[in-house]
């Protein structure tokens, strides 16, 4: 299931993210790819010791964990620290399924889906889009900047050779407390009617009955 997460960061906090990248240093993606990956791997990634990402992650993942889609719809347990990663004219990542495992030592976690942040506008550049492998055939993903998509990490992807241009976008995953895809799936369409009975019916038998469900799914399928 790929999730569309609407306005994560909004113009004003764009500029600054944009801001913080100009004076950041870029390097070799190759140097952050797992053994498979290094073969189609070619973009440009931000130093993790540069000294701007803090305020960056406060800025870009702050936005992002609180957003009721992304806690809806991945119902996270750990999230990862993100990439910001740049392609340039020619550059792309080919066809490749995230690593399983990912993080430190003492901070290792599953990775259950993946979720690109757009920090630029698709008329920055041409191509460069995110071809996700579904079972309803190729899904192609390029979003206005600010917006997010989440996929499962277990999904063969690809970023399309960037023709013109330059893309930007921040890069992360997670462990979702629901380990099973068609279960999240499930949860997350709950939780939409839970929602929107909780506005128009509360109170009503109805919403008490969808609501309970939902709740004691949730205990049954965590891992937590």
């Amino acid at each position: 299931m790929l999730i569309t997460i609407p306005d994560v960061l909004d113009k004003k906090e764009l500029d600054v993210v944009h801001d913080f990248i100009s004076q950041a240093n870029f390097v070799d993606g190759k140097l952050s790819a797992g053994s498979e990956a290094i073969d189609v791997k070619n973009n440009l990634e931000m130093q993790t010791s540069d000294q701007l990402m803090a305020q960056l992650n406060n800025l870009v993942m702050g936005k992002l964990v609180r957003h009721p889609v992304y806690l809806n719809a991945a119902m996270p347990a750990k999230i990862a620290s993100p990439f910001y990663a740049k392609y340039s004219k020619g550059m792309q990542y080919g066809n490749h399924i995230d690593d399983p495992i990912m993080g430190p030592a003492g901070q290792r976690y599953r990775t259950d889906l993946s979720i690109t942040v757009f920090l630029n506008s698709p008329e920055d550049y041409d191509g460069g889009e995110l071809v996700v492998q579904t079972a309803y055939g190729e899904q192609r993903v390029k979003l206005e900047a600010g917006n997010a998509v989440m996929y499962p990490s277990g999904s063969t992807h690809r970023v399309a050779e960037v023709t013109s241009g330059e893309r930007i976008v921040a890069v992360t995953w997670l462990q979702s407390m629901v380990r099973d895809p068609a279960q999240r799936e499930l949860l997350y369409r709950l939780s939409q009617a839970r929602d929107i009975l909780l506005d128009k019916s509360k109170g009503e038998e109805e919403t008490e009955l969808v609501s309970n469900a939902y709740i004691n799914l949730v205990r049954m399928w965590s891992d937590l």
